[in-house]
């Protein structure tokens, strides 16, 4: 009876997917709008794909409780005296075949199948009531798979433990991409993990390394894995130098150009002491090799985050590098000392960390109104988008001529290409707060909520705490440090009573 009861629900669902794609033909048994049929198809395919991503989280959820019910009878049956790796091996094979996997395919599908079948009961929960993906719950499993049972729990519950409190203007983790889900995961991985974050990114930096990829049509792959502030400031450089390249003669896209600077960068003498005083904020001294490619107007930037007390070494509280997220306090540190040199102060509230409100009568955004919009959004707004805050363009959200106002809850910080796309289309941002960034509505209507950044209350070295009442009052301070005009900014953050 079971196999008839399998037979007769699978031959259900594919008469369903019948349905549905005369639906999505425009051949179904009505129109979805007969006022409006071309408008009604376009809204009910926009439906249906959003039902369909539900349904394949279910199946997905299905596929991982089936696969883990096969590999539990398959080491019962297994024959007595059997080694567990070479079941283990069976097990992984069987799987690949059915699904038409490779071995380290299968073997990666089946270890996230452990794990939520064992030890993330509410990613499992999620992903079979289709409010996460597949991908959302692969993230969750390598996020926990370094911690011990109890974060494992922890993490799981942060992010989707309905009791846990969250701004209702917030997106949940399934309604962001998998990929920027991960990037919180990990930021929460970071701060929460057992083990220091000097001791992990000690052992992180002596396995730095550089890796080459052949690629297809003649192109390859050249990367490397280096020290967070490194990588960020690089990136953040390429950025500058390719933007600066533009203009009405410059056939190439931004990203060949970047490609273009990277591999001059690399190819050519005479760069490799700049870009290593670049990186790590350094002095400033600025070279130039035979091609142009360092112009002194160009510099590497670096924004970071600091906790007080950990700025002066009291705790090893995480700082937050802009673009990237948690870094070790000593990289900080290291940044600060080699190259910060004034302060910008930001009242931000002690009970979460989010910065407050400012505000300005006159149109134009000041350079510490777009410092605090970094603070407050960490990236480029609109959904699934992680553009970092340095190459973002300020924009008012309800316009200057309209009756908008020049302060942080009625700014946005949208990527360039974000920003064309509010101005060209009819997609618009919906209104933000001193701490919350705006969510964005699109053409047919629909509304998408922002992602928030993961504000955290401040860590108080047990001193501190001795010395002052049990419920601290008033507000935290966060210092802002920027360099001369065009050299490095750097973020410092001191948190105190007010």
């Amino acid at each position: 009876m079971g196999s008839e009861a399998v037979a007769k629900a699978f031959a259900d669902i594919r008469a369903a997917l019948a349905v549905l794609n005369a639906e999505v033909d425009g051949c179904g048994s009505e129109p979805f709008s007969a006022a409006d049929p071309l408008a009604g198809l376009a809204d009910g395919s926009l439906d249906i794909l959003a039902a369909a991503a539900a349904v394949e989280a279910g199946v997905a959820g299905l596929k991982a409780r089936a696969a883990m019910k096969y590999a539990d009878t398959a080491h019962a049956l297994a024959p007595p005296g059997m080694p567990v790796q070479a079941q283990e091996m069976a097990v992984a094979a069987e799987i690949g075949c059915v699904l038409a996997l490779g071995p380290r395919a299968a073997s990666a599908f089946l270890s996230v199948s452990h794990a939520l079948t064992t030890t993330l009961p509410l990613t499992l929960a999620a992903l079979h009531a289709g409010t996460i993906s597949w991908q959302h719950a692969r993230g969750m499993a390598d996020e926990a798979a370094t911690l011990d049972a109890a974060g494992a729990t922890a993490l799981e519950a942060h992010f989707l433990d309905p009791d846990t409190p969250r701004p209702a203007t917030a997106a949940t983790i399934g309604e962001m991409p998998a990929y920027r889900f991960k990037a919180k995961a990990r930021t929460w991985r970071e701060r929460h993990h057992p083990e220091s974050l000097e001791k992990r990114h000690a052992k992180g930096v002596a396995d730095r390394r550089v890796e080459y990829r052949p690629d297809q049509d003649g192109m390859a792959w050249l990367s490397a894995c280096l020290p967070a502030d490194q990588a960020m400031a690089g990136w953040n450089r390429l950025n500058a130098l390719s933007r600066a390249a533009q203009g009405p003669t410059e056939p190439r896209t931004l990203t060949q150009l970047s490609a273009d600077h990277f591999a001059q960068a690399i190819l050519t003498s005479g760069t490799s002491a700049t870009f290593h005083a670049d990186n790590s904020a350094g002095n400033g001294e600025e070279a130039s090799d035979g091609a142009g490619l360092l112009s002194p107007g160009i510099r590497a930037q670096v924004l970071v985050t600091v906790p007080v007390f950990s700025l002066m070494g009291l705790t090893e509280e995480p700082a937050v590098l802009d673009g990237f997220g948690p870094i070790p306090a000593s990289m900080a540190r290291d940044l600060v000392a080699n190259g910060a040199d004034s302060f910008y102060r930001v009242l931000v509230d002690p009970r979460d960390g989010a910065p407050l409100e400012i505000g300005r009568s006159s149109y134009r955004v000041t350079k510490a109104m777009r410092n605090w919009l970094r603070l407050r959004d960490g990236q480029c707004p609109f959904p699934g988008c992680s553009n970092p805050s340095l190459d973002n363009e300020a924009d008012h959200l309800l316009a200057w001529h309209h009756g908008g106002t020049t302060g942080i809850s009625n700014l946005g910080q949208p990527c360039p290409k974000h920003h064309k796309l509010r101005h060209t289309t009819g997609w618009t941002p919906t209104p933000a707060t001193k701490n919350q960034p705006p969510g964005w509505t699109s053409p047919t209507g629909r509304h998408y909520k922002s992602e928030h950044q993961d504000w955290e209350p401040p860590h108080w070295p047990p001193p501190v705490l001795s010395a002052m009442p049990a419920q601290p009052g008033g507000h935290a301070d966060y210092l802002y440090i920027p360099r001369s005009p065009g050299e490095e900014n750097l973020h410092r953050v001191l948190y105190g009573s007010s």
